[in-house]
């Protein structure tokens, strides 16, 4: 082979290993990510079904219902609710009326949390569900 097929050769197999590596990398990040739906978005069926995701809003009142370490609750976009299941300790500022995201996956029309974030101060709100809660306000009017 000449000089030139060894070049070309190198280069084609240098631009190879580049689309592979970015492949590989895209792959990765796209399984590992966590996307915010409300609960409005959740009931039109556009959360994925046995995969994990992210699901706020308010906690609805009266809803929180505990038997031991197993915590059953409704969260509210002030449009719909959706019925979130959690085992373990919720965080002190757990309550009702309260802004949460809660990490887990859709089985058989429950949530199922595996984390359950509360926001950290009354001024504050996470962004997702300051959102969720401005769209379900707006389509709430028209």
């Amino acid at each position: 082979m000449t000089k030139r097929q060894n070049r070309m050769l190198f280069v084609a197999l240098l631009v190879a290993g580049a689309i592979l590596a970015i492949t590989l990398l895209l792959q990765a990040l796209g399984s590992n990510t966590n996307y915010f739906y409300s609960p409005t978005e959740v009931a039109e069926g556009k959360a994925p079904v046995g995969k994990s995701f992210r699901l706020g809003g308010l906690v609805a009142k009266g809803s929180v219902k505990r038997k031991d370490m197993k915590v059953n609750f409704d969260v509210t976009d002030n449009k719909n609710k959706f019925n979130i299941e959690y085992t373990g300790i919720l965080p002190d500022l757990f309550r009702e009326g309260q802004g949460i995201i809660t990490t887990g996956s859709l089985v058989d029309g429950t949530f199922l949390a595996t984390e359950v974030l509360a926001k950290h101060d009354e001024n504050y709100m996470p962004p997702e569900v300051a959102d969720a809660l401005e769209k379900a306000k707006e389509s709430k009017q028209k």
